[in-house]
């Protein structure tokens, strides 16, 4: 496996560990084992379609404009600095557990768009897979790798969480784990910062 694919999967499963409302609503459809099928696999594809659309643009920008490149890699180690010490200050305030509930069962309609709004609809989503992801492939002579790399982190991820879930769910009732998670976001995304401003 290539340099390229496997810095592409450690920083889009960095990425995506994040808590947010699209993971949550993820792990909370595994725990109660409602279309986890699908909606693993429609937040798969989204990202897949915004990691191409990153890598394929920010490719042919690179090298039309040279010195766009270096400056969203600054702005990409701005970026993963500010988003590494939210983590680590997520950690620090604790507090953070996962509340399944109980509640009746969910259309799959209705999962589907609340899936779709959580991913199209987070300004964040964009920041990671077209700019960041984009930004940092270019530094890689296997763009293409890095981006399927990157792929196959989501695929790994949505699916691991949602089926995954039942077994987690004991773990991360508990604030304690949340934080130890943050903490290991939060530390990978500082020495990603600090690997593109040496680079």
């Amino acid at each position: 496996m290539s340099t390229s694919v496997i810095a592409g999967f450690a920083l889009g499963f960095s990425l995506i560990l994040a808590i947010g409302a699209q993971n949550a609503f993820v792990l909370r459809q595994g725990l109660r084992r409602e279309h986890v099928f699908v909606l693993c696999l429609t937040c798969a594809v989204s990202d897949a379609i915004l990691i191409a659309a990153g890598v394929a643009g920010f490719g042919s920008l690179a090298t039309a404009a040279p010195w766009f490149e270096p400056m969203m890699r600054y702005g990409g180690a701005l970026f993963l600095t500010w988003y590494g010490l939210r983590s680590l200050a997520s950690a620090w305030r604790g507090g953070a557990a996962l509340e399944v509930g109980e509640a009746k069962r969910t259309s799959l309609r209705a999962a589907l768009l609340t899936v779709l709004a959580f991913t199209w609809l987070n300004p964040h989503v964009y920041l990671d897979t077209v700019v960041l992801i984009g930004s940092i492939s270019a530094q890689y002579e296997d763009r293409m790798g890095f981006a399927i790399g990157a792929m196959s982190a989501s695929f790994v991820f949505f699916f691991s969480l949602g089926y995954g879930s039942r077994v987690l769910s004991p773990i991360f009732a508990r604030p304690r784990a949340w934080q130890v998670l943050d903490v290991l976001i939060g530390i990978v995304m500082l020495a990603i910062a600090w690997k593109l401003v040496a680079m």
